[in-house]
């Protein structure tokens, strides 16, 4: 019996463990993502920090990631830049793989 109550035990351990780094990730792809926009809008400093955490707010409102994606999207264009919400996807993607090997050395 033992055993058994041994390997549920680390197997709720390692599922905690997989979710926090995954919400750790997408906090942290969120943020490059955030500060890759401000970028592109010419945002520095406090303006380019207060962009990412609607960023990083907009995760935790309905429809998570899309929603992080149609923020961008919308305040790129509102800032004159022509971009695609593919374009957005596809840094989203590349700042998700950057975001995991940070927290891997970590």
């Amino acid at each position: 019996m033992t055993s058994f109550a041994d390997r549920e035990k680390e197997f709720e351990a390692r599922f905690k463990h997989d979710q926090e780094f995954k919400f750790k990730v997408t906090s942290r792809r969120n943020r490059l993502l955030a500060l890759w926009a401000a970028q592109k809008m010419r945002l520095t400093g406090a303006d380019a920090e207060a962009y990412g955490k609607e960023v990083l707010a907009a995760q935790f409102e309905p429809g998570g990631d899309k929603r992080v994606l149609d923020k961008i999207v919308n305040d790129l264009t509102a800032k004159g830049q022509t971009i695609t919400p593919a374009q957005v996807r596809f840094e989203l993607d590349h700042f998700a793989e950057q975001a995991k090997q940070q927290l891997m050395k970590e």
